[in-house]
């Protein structure tokens, strides 16, 4: 079974992370990439005017911030599953996140996405818009949305 964790940082996607080691506790034969989107940064349109270093320079300090969320999670599940060994990769690719999910989901043949809820609601995800859903319309494979601790309209797992 191959399942894909998308993480970027928060204390939902480690609720997600948890369920995933959780779940997998007594797996054997199970692969785990971990994913984390870079987003590129937003470039204004005139009369505002940026310089292409100081883009390259957001962009550069938004992938090591990816880089440095993927490295945290994939402490945590070889802490949570030590005999995990090369099971478990990890990719940082630049793009929305429910778009770099989903295209890493399909590349690698996920069968499981497990991602964390912020817990939105209607009028929020509307205005904000949301990962695991779109990840939950456009998936080629089963989702597992993971509801936290800090799921915004109090209910907790």
């Amino acid at each position: 079974m191959k399942v894909l964790v998308a993480t970027e940082g928060s204390k939902f996607s480690n609720a997600a992370i948890n369920k995933c080691c959780a779940m997998l506790d007594r797996s054997t034969d199970t692969d785990i990439r971990i994913v984390a989107a870079s987003k590129p940064a937003v470039v204004p349109a005139e009369p505002f005017a940026i310089s292409a270093e100081y883009i390259q320079a957001l962009d550069e300090d938004s992938r090591r911030r990816a880089e440095k969320v993927v490295s945290i999670a994939e402490q945590e599940i070889r802490r949570r599953l030590p005999d995990i060994g090369n099971n478990l990769t990890t990719t940082v690719s630049s793009g929305a996140p429910a778009q770099v999910i989903v295209d890493e989901a399909e590349k690698w043949g996920a069968d499981l996405i497990v991602v964390g809820s912020h817990g939105y609601g209607f009028w929020q995800r509307a205005l904000l818009g949301s990962v695991s859903n779109a990840v939950v319309h456009h998936a080629p494979c089963s989702v597992l949305v993971v509801r936290g601790n800090g799921a915004a309209n109090g209910k907790n797992n």
